[in-house]
């Protein structure tokens, strides 16, 4: 997976939880999942830019 990945992830779970689709407390657990990833991912795209 990747930041591109990630970020297509939290959209499609952000229109679930807008749809109410899928079990609420599922969904609530998947988005925080998917929002750390994003959040990781995105570090770890500053660290290497950085270092270049």
């Amino acid at each position: 997976m990747n930041k591109k990945e990630a970020a297509e992830t939290q959209y499609w779970l952000e229109l679930c939880e807008e749809a109410d689709i899928g079990n609420p407390e599922e969904r609530q657990w998947l988005l925080q999942e998917s929002g750390e990833m994003l959040a990781i991912f995105t570090s770890i795209g500053k660290t290497t830019k950085a270092r270049r």
